[in-house]
């Protein structure tokens, strides 16, 4: 089996379908040429008395091989211990398992506990990259950088891989001739700190703002939530900040998030100052995959981290970080009216593709005050 499809040898698992509207994903135009010939190898290993087969790309990385051991085995990769697999001791993450010369039909030893099962708050989570990892990346800066994150043949199968596993939770229909919002949650648009623990009503935890923001452009734009957070967590936040279930002049037509061991995002490698350098993604093509009516055209991605639009810099226009939502400075905070002004002026440009978000704060300058 292949890493895209993973399933146990020994038995297969089903889940309950659940009560949503869920996309049926399609292959867009923009993909079909970018099919590429892969070396698949296969490899069998043993885990508490079990035994598992598995089949990975060679240009995955040893970072994917950990993935497809916790997706089989449920243990997390800081506490993996693979014997047998290569001499000596196996190589870092970013490796490419080429890299290995690992013969055919290798088989190969896994040691580790289990982690638990319970659905955590992002708080306790131990890959939440976007949430506890502040170092960023602005590949705007570096269309090289891009250039080799988008052409890379392992994240072009990963985009075609998520593509197929990801569901989108359809709230409220998509409307005809409307633009696309893709909005990250952590730190864009509310504190996730105090929201996690408790310290601050959820919505003194929203950015200044939010609800203003939203309703100014939902008549353009339709709004698609993209967070890596759990659907449970998630859904009951979005109600308590007024984000959904309310009669508030807006709606959130549709949310990405993880379900079970499908992520919405994926890890990239690269370096970073002479050293390697991993970060996840949040890859643009993979909704544009389930709705053809979007593309680079009419989608803009608004994140406070510049690493997420690694796959997709033009597209991406970058917010300060709103954290300690307590203080006074916090509470003075206007970025979400800035930029509900920058995209209620950028709705009359037919291309998007024409624009520098990056700019985006220069433009405001050169516009009528409200």
């Amino acid at each position: 089996m292949h890493m895209h499809d993973i399933v146990a040898a020994e038995s297969s698992h089903s889940s309950n379908a659940q009560d949503m509207d869920i996309a049926t994903p399609m292959v867009s135009e923009a993909n079909e040429d970018t099919d590429i010939m892969e070396t698949w190898t296969s490899l069998s290993f043993t885990w508490a008395g079990k035994s598992f087969d598995l089949e990975l790309a060679e240009s995955d990385r040893v970072f994917d091989l950990k993935a497809c051991l916790m997706s089989l085995t449920n243990v997390p990769p800081e506490r993996q211990k693979i014997l047998g697999l290569v001499k000596g001791k196996l190589p870092p993450d970013q490796a490419r398992i080429s890299d290995l010369k690992i013969t055919a039909a290798r088989k190969f030893t896994l040691i580790g506990t289990p982690a638990g099962d319970e659905i955590k708050d992002p708080s306790q989570l131990e890959f939440l990259p976007d949430v506890v990892n502040d170092l960023d990346v602005d590949f705007a800066e570096n269309p090289q950088a891009a250039a080799a994150y988008k052409n890379d043949q392992r994240n072009i199968r990963k985009v075609k891989e998520a593509t197929a596993k990801l569901q989108i939770n359809i709230i409220n229909p998509l409307r005809d001739g409307k633009r696309l919002l893709v909005l990250d949650i952590d730190y864009t648009i509310l504190d996730t700190k105090p929201l996690t623990s408790g310290s601050l009503p959820p919505e003194e935890c929203a950015r200044p703002h939010l609800h203003e923001f939203l309703e100014a452009i939902y008549p353009h734009y339709d709004i698609c939530i993209w967070s890596q957070t759990s659907w449970i967590w998630l859904e009951t936040k979005l109600v308590e900040l007024g984000m959904i279930g309310s009669t508030r002049n807006y709606q959130v037509n549709c949310i990405i998030y993880p379900v079970l061991d499908k992520t919405c995002m994926f890890t990239v490698f690269t370096e970073r100052s002479g050293q390697p350098y991993s970060h996840s993604v949040k890859a643009l093509q993979i909704i544009w995959n389930h709705f053809p009516q979007f593309s680079a055209k009419n989608t803009i991605h608004v994140d406070d981290l510049s690493r997420n639009f690694a796959l997709n810099p033009p597209e991406g226009l970058k917010i300060h970080a709103f954290k300690n939502a307590h203080t006074e400075q916090a509470r003075a905070d206007r970025e979400l009216e800035k930029l509900a002004r920058y995209l209620i002026h950028i709705v009359s440009v037919s291309d998007f593709r024409t624009l520098k978000h990056k700019d985006w704060k220069h433009v405001l300058k050169g516009l009528p005050r409200p």
